[in-house]
Order: structure tokens, then sequence, then C-alpha cells
């Protein structure tokens, strides 16, 4: 694939590569993404894009195929795990489209994907590129694969998530640190549980810790009802993060839950058992001409369900400091995007870790009202 020191290479084609990518097209850039994986194949979690990660791919042209099979919760309720007192309630759907601009979209990861690839050119993706090198200097940064290729880019971004080789090239190697925490995922069809209240909000049942908890959302348009429920756990000891679960020990971790909540774990059929790491928020994210994006920069804990929305933030904030910039500029266009995401996702990142966003209500517009299309862009000096 053709790329030289003024392309921008991007190593990682999830969900903030891509937006990255489409997002640095549209601002004039040339764009190679670089993928570890030899094909792209319908794995991964459903996710929950709250107002602002919509928003955001709203302004790329994205959003309309997002919401053709993504379901748009009603609500967003908070309930006590034993009593099942509900707590707090957010409306969401058109109030939140009212509000924020955008609404709140529930939907497969893979179906987010196949939304990004259909606008980026399926040319510029570099298939089977597993980074074995990444060497930069004062003109651009060279690459070196495990298939024994090469290239060499102007600027190269990190979108490669917690394991990621670009961040470990420009700060060296560290290891995530696991949470103590494992989550159980599965999915029911809704006409299962259609006795439960409130199936078509996103529901999460507060436990008796913070490591306790169960949230629901719909999925599929309200056909399919998406479970995710955490729990304390000493070790992992797999070497894979996600194994299969016992369907048992997921019903026995949450015994003491509300008969809603139970009913719910009671309808699985099948369950996978995920072991949930992070890291510290870091001082920097850019050095030189490399930068990093979405979990490569920031793991957070799921328990804010900023994930995915923080790396879409990221990559359009990045695009936006880097358009109409040349690549002799571009290290200072770096840093200026580090410093009008770090406070923020760093905060997010913290307060995922706490976990008590919204337990008893509370305003969420510092979240939801962020927008990464009119935020200031500061311009290099």
């Amino acid at each position: 694939m053709q790329c030289n020191e003024s392309t921008i290479g991007i190593v990682g084609a999830g969900i903030g590569g891509l937006v990255a990518g489409i997002a640095l097209q549209r601002a004039g850039h040339d764009v190679v993404v670089f993928e570890q994986a030899k094909q792209f194949a319908r794995v991964g979690a459903d996710i929950n894009l709250t107002p602002n990660a919509v928003r955001a791919l709203d302004g790329l042209g994205v959003g309309e195929a997002a919401r053709t099979t993504a379901a748009r919760p009603s609500h967003r309720i908070s309930r006590t795990y034993d009593s099942g007192e509900e707590t707090s309630r957010l409306e969401m759907a058109d109030s939140a489209e009212a509000k924020y601009g955008a609404p709140q979209l529930t939907i497969h990861r893979a179906d987010l994907l196949a939304a990004l690839a259909d606008m980026f050119p399926a040319e510029r993706v570099a298939l089977g590129k597993r980074a074995q090198s990444i060497t930069p200097d004062a003109e651009g940064v060279d690459l070196r694969f495990e298939d024994g290729s090469s290239a060499r880019v102007g600027l190269l971004i990190g979108a490669d998530g917690i394991h990621s080789a670009v961040r470990t090239a420009m700060f060296g190697a560290e290891s995530p640190r696991f949470t103590g925490i494992v989550a159980y995922r599965a999915v029911v069809p809704a006409e299962r549980v259609a006795s439960v209240p409130n199936l078509g909000a996103f529901t999460k049942w507060w436990g008796p810790n913070p490591q306790s908890q169960i949230v629901t959302f719909p999925l599929n348009r309200g056909r399919d009802i998406f479970i995710f429920a955490t729990t304390p756990q000493d070790t992992w000891h797999l070497e894979s993060w996600t194994a299969p679960g016992s369907v048992d020990e997921l019903r026995e971790q949450y015994v003491a839950y509300h008969p809603d909540a139970r009913a719910l774990l009671d309808a699985c059929d099948t369950v996978l058992k995920t072991a949930l790491y992070e890291r510290d928020p870091m001082p920097a994210w850019a050095q030189g001409r490399m930068a990093l994006l979405g979990d490569a920069a920031h793991p957070m804990l799921p328990f804010m369900a900023q994930g995915a929305g923080m790396a879409i933030e990221d990559a359009v904030v990045l695009a936006r400091h880097l358009e109409g910039v040349p690549m002799s500029d571009a290290a200072a266009a770096l840093k200026c995007y580090e410093q009008a995401r770090i406070e923020r996702a760093s905060q997010v990142q913290l307060g995922s870790r706490g976990n008590n966003w919204l337990r008893e209500g509370g305003n969420a517009d510092w979240v939801y009202g962020y927008d990464a299309w009119a935020v200031p862009v500061a311009l290099a000096a």
C-alpha cells in the first residue's frame, strides 16, 4: 500500500481508528489504517452511544446508518439492587435529541464498525499488519510488521487499544492492571422477558458494592435485550480476557437482586465472562509525530458507558486540530489536541473507576452535552 511522509498512518481499525480515518480524510489528509486482523469479522460487545458520541458521528454522516439497526432507549434509569427502588430517571430518546442535539443509541459494535467501514475507502485499510517495531524520527515514523513488510508515514496515530504498540513505542512497556472485577455479557429476546418493566430503557441496577451491578438496554430496534453484569473476583488466570461463562454461576452471583433483575438472568441461555482491566490517566498522549486516542490513551471501566464515546470524541477533535496543518507543524498540532482532550478524558476515566455517576440523579450535561465539533481548536504556536 502506497504511503509516504505526507500520509497519516493509524494503527488500529476499531471504532476510534475508523472515525479518525474518516475525519482526517474529510480534513484533507491522505490516510492509511493498519489493522492486525486479517479480515473484518462480526465480533465484540454491544455498546452504548450516548448523545455526545452520536452527535460526533452525525457530523461525519455516519449517524443515519447507525440508526438503522440501533435501539433508542427511552430513559436512563437507576434502581437499587434489592428493593428495586428507582433512584433516578433521565429522559432520553426524543428528549435527549431536543436537549443535546442527538439521541442515545444502543447498537452492536459490529454494526457500528460496518457503518464506519462503508465511509472509509477499503483500499486504504491494510489488513494483517501487526506492528513489530515503530521508529520515529524528525521527519516521520517507520513501521515494520510481523509479516515482513514495512511502511513510512509522516504522522502516526495509535488507536490500537489497551495493549497499544504505539503507546509502548512512545512511553515504554507497561502492563494494564486487573481491577478485581469480571463482567458477564448476554443477549436475550425481548419477548422472553416481556413481563420485566422498562425494557425499552437503559437500566442500571446498583449493587451492594461498587463492583456489583447489572445493566440492561435494548438492541436491534428493541427486539433483543443486552445484559451486562459485573461482580468482584480476586484473580483472572485465563490467557484470554473473554471466555465462555456459566449461566448457573451468573445467577448465583445475583441471588440477592430484585426479582425483575433475576428474571432477566433466568432468561439467559449462554453468557460470556470478561476480565476488566484499566490503567491510570496519562500525563501526555502526544510525542513528536505520534499521538494516541481511545483506549490506547485512556482505557476505562465501563461504568459510565463512555469508552467508545471518548474514542469518537478524540478522533473528531484530533482531525479538527490537524485540518489545514502541514506536516512540518503536525507535532505542535498533536500537542494542542492532547491539551484539548486530556482533562475531559481523564475526568471520565476516573469517574468510571469511582462508579457513582447518576446513581441518585445529578447533571448529565457535562458528559452528554459535549460537542466535539464545537469545542475550541487551539492553534499550534
